[in-house]
């Protein structure tokens, strides 16, 4: 947007929950928590402070596998704004009363987690599919491990995790109006120490098939909710035929689970199908809202048309359809600095060296009967793992 420039800056690192030790239950989201709350040249609150009186804006986010900080900012605050981000990520104070206040903050979010029903059914979910696996685990962590973290044991941690070979900066926006050459040259991120080590292998994705019931207080509708394990994140082609199966089965009014369940047999208030591209595996994940002596109805039509799929080839219209809208979905996410900096960030961080455009070329080599004898079957109702919620 030329008549208001953007540098995104995205820092991502190595550090989500599925690195964390069994004791270190929730560590990670709490650091990204901490960083906030100060520097060893920066207070509480002055990051945002500065960043703010820049013109700039800034979040964080702690997933499975990674977390990554990133600064909005206009160009000619870039490079203050990228040292800022710098020495709050790389060097937090995690002062004990800043550490005893903020894990009340923490333990507060997990306890509103705990009492959103819709947030308990795909905890649930998850947990039943993967026992053994931290995507079955909470990010927000365990509350008796909580209690016990010490400011020592995060040190500890971002010691071990946020190091020159996991970490990644990303830049992108108006950057031939920033001047950040200079401070690149020179910032802390050359001077974070390396390990020594690669990390271990990290742990295979075994989903546990089964149906669950599940009653919940003040869940306001039924919910179906299923999941399935597809291939991992680096599997660009596979994940890219995950997209064009969840699009045809379930993005919107003319897609199959769509039309059956809520244009024509109207059971469901809404039934989506999301996918997740992890490190791990791909989770696909799906959602039906409907009232509750219908849920078992539900089931069965979405069993149905799920093995109906595997079985009909898409229609020519039907398959152009989920190209233009899985293609049209990536160009999308792309319009903003911020897309922009994400997914290079993301495809560095797991060594996916790759050109912006490829995801679109693999997309282009799909043809619906490889569809329908590659991934619809992975969709298979038998291979996933189903909670079935009413209200208590």
């Amino acid at each position: 947007m030329e008549d208001s420039p953007l540098v995104c800056l995205d820092f991502w690192c190595r550090a989500g929950s599925v690195w964390e030790e069994p004791q270190e239950s929730g560590i990670a989201h709490f650091l990204e928590h901490m960083v906030f709350k100060g520097s060893r040249s920066l207070a509480a609150g002055a990051f945002d402070l500065r960043i703010e009186a820049l013109g700039g804006s800034s979040n964080a986010a702690t997933g499975f596998d990674d977390v990554h900080f990133h600064v909005l900012i206009p160009p000619e605050a870039a490079a203050e704004g990228l040292e800022l981000l710098l020495d709050l990520v790389l060097a937090p104070a995690l002062a004990p009363a800043a550490f005893a206040l903020e894990r009340q903050v923490v333990l507060e979010e997990l306890a509103q987690s705990e009492d959103q029903p819709d947030e308990v059914a795909v905890q649930t979910l998850l947990s039943r599919a993967f026992p053994d696996h931290p995507y079955g685990q909470p990010i927000l962590g365990r509350r008796e491990r909580l209690l016990a973290h010490t400011p020592a044991a995060m040190a500890a941690f971002h010691r071990r995790r946020y190091s020159a070979d996991t970490c990644v900066l990303a830049l992108s926006g108006a950057l031939a109006g920033a001047d950040l050459e200079p401070l690149l040259e020179r910032c802390a991120l050359a001077d974070l120490p390396a390990r020594g080590a690669c990390d271990p292998p990290l742990p295979s994705l075994r989903l546990q098939a089964g149906v669950h019931r599940l009653a919940l207080p003040r869940l306001e509708s039924a919910r179906l909710l299923m999941v399935w394990s597809l291939p991992a994140a680096r599997e660009q082609r596979a994940v890219m035929g995950a997209d064009l199966a969840t699009t045809l089965l379930a993005e919107g009014r003319r897609s199959r689970l769509v039309e059956r369940l809520r244009e024509q047999l109207r059971i469901v208030e809404s039934i989506d199908l999301d996918l997740h591209a992890m490190e791990c595996g791909t989770l696909a994940l799906l959602e039906a809202v409907c009232e509750p002596d219908e849920l078992d109805p539900v089931l069965e039509a979405t069993a149905t048309v799920l093995r109906e799929a595997a079985s009909q080839p898409a229609e020519p219209a039907e398959w152009l359809r989920c190209q233009r809208l899985v293609a049209n979905g990536y160009r999308f996410g792309l319009e903003a600095p911020g897309g922009v900096a994400g997914l290079i960030g993301n495809n560095l961080l797991w060594d996916r060296h790759q050109p912006l455009d490829q995801p679109l070329d693999l997309l282009a080599g799909w043809r619906g009967q490889e569809l329908q004898r590659h991934c619809l079957p992975l969709l298979d109702p038998e291979r996933a793992a189903v909670v079935l919620a009413v209200p208590a």
